[in-house]
């Protein structure tokens, strides 16, 4: 029988993905005492992600090795019918994001972590107080909010992701191997972008689109898949089915305090998802690291601790988010021009091409 959890924590973390699983090993490693909820019923699953890193990630995070399915070379890029652009290197690894979730948590857990799945912040008080879905209430020194996109915990203390890409996303057979992620630009897809990404013998295949537009997602995947399979590089049989939001708006003020409670948020919750690519697990990883390692400061004494880690975010994210969110606000204001091939936009909002990086 799982034991009743204390009524008073150093640490609480909301969501055991990548970041919630960081920053509790990175708190628990330091002699806290760490309880960490998620709602889910098992780490990672249903997987709701690409599941595509950038190699660096390796350098830091032992529990890729296991979880990597697949390396990847390069890039392609098609925008609309046009030949595929070719970025080469752009080097990561494909992961079965479950397994890797499953490690993150582990480490967590070895470390000394409370780690609890089936759990879910069901309300936050002003002081700070934490009700979960069993009516069970906790206190935190402090709370880290983990828990993506439409964090409770960022609701509550006023840092809301506004701006969202919904995603659709179906596994199929893979019928040629395939090392590069291919990327699908059209204004058929506004908002965002369409993606076939190879992991071995199957393939993740999906698209993002403003939320204006998610009654297509089906059709848009579809119609990818379909072009796709009739050209004998995947099969027709959809094996599953995924999807979700990511936040595009840019980061969030990530910390504040409620009472005595200094609250910190980290990843999807803080707003790092690249705005253009969506791209999340890599800042999810560094920035749930930091979360667990600055509440340790905090709790040692720091009074700066919640400032020093605004301005880590803001050094390591800033500059790339704030590039991101201007592209994606000047190729929606290109696009709207129905008169428009939109080509010079689509190349200049998508990072394989130089006008992206431009002044």
């Amino acid at each position: 029988m799982t034991p009743p959890l204390p009524p008073t924590v150093d640490v609480l973390c909301v969501g055991l993905g990548p970041a919630g699983a960081r920053a509790a090993a990175a708190a628990a490693r330091a002699g806290l005492a760490v309880v960490a909820v998620d709602r889910r019923r098992r780490p990672g699953l249903p997987v709701q992600c690409a599941e595509f890193v950038p190699a660096l990630i390796g350098s830091n995070v032992r529990a890729l090795g296991d979880s990597v399915r697949q390396s990847i070379r390069a890039m392609e890029t098609r925008i609309e019918a046009g030949a595929p652009d070719l970025t080469d290197p752009f080097p990561g690894q494909m992961l079965d994001r479950a397994a890797f979730d499953a490690a993150l948590v582990a480490d967590a857990i070895a470390t000394g972590a409370d780690c609890r799945f089936g759990a879910t912040a069901r309300a936050i008080a002003p002081d700070g107080t934490v009700t979960l879905s069993d009516a069970t209430a906790v206190r935190a020194k402090v709370l880290i909010g983990a828990d993506g996109p439409h964090s409770a915990v960022g609701r509550a203390i006023g840092s809301v992701n506004r701006h969202l890409v919904e995603t659709r996303q179906i596994s199929v057979r893979l019928l040629t191997p395939h090392d590069a992620t291919d990327i699908f630009l059209s204004r058929g897809i506004p908002g965002g972008y369409g993606w076939l990404f190879p992991k071995r013998d199957v393939a993740n295949l999906g698209a993002g689109v403003d939320p204006g537009h998610r009654g297509r997602l089906k059709e848009i995947v579809d119609g990818l898949h379909m072009k796709l399979a009739g050209a004998g590089r995947v099969g027709r049989e959809v094996l599953a089915l995924t999807g979700g939001a990511i936040p595009v708006g840019g980061m969030l003020k990530p910390t504040a305090t409620l009472g005595a409670t200094r609250v910190l948020l980290a990843g999807d919750a803080a707003g790092l998802a690249n705005p253009v690519t969506g791209a999340g697990i890599a800042a999810a990883v560094h920035s749930g690291t930091l979360a667990g390692e600055f509440a340790v400061e905090a709790l040692r004494g720091n009074a700066q601790a919640l400032a020093d880690y605004e301005d880590e975010l803001e050094a390591l994210f800033g500059a790339a988010l704030a590039r991101a969110v201007r592209r994606r606000g000047e190729l929606a204001s290109a696009l709207r021009d129905a008169a428009a091939t939109g080509t010079a936009a689509l190349r200049r909002g998508w990072v394989a091409y130089p006008e992206y990086w431009a002044a």
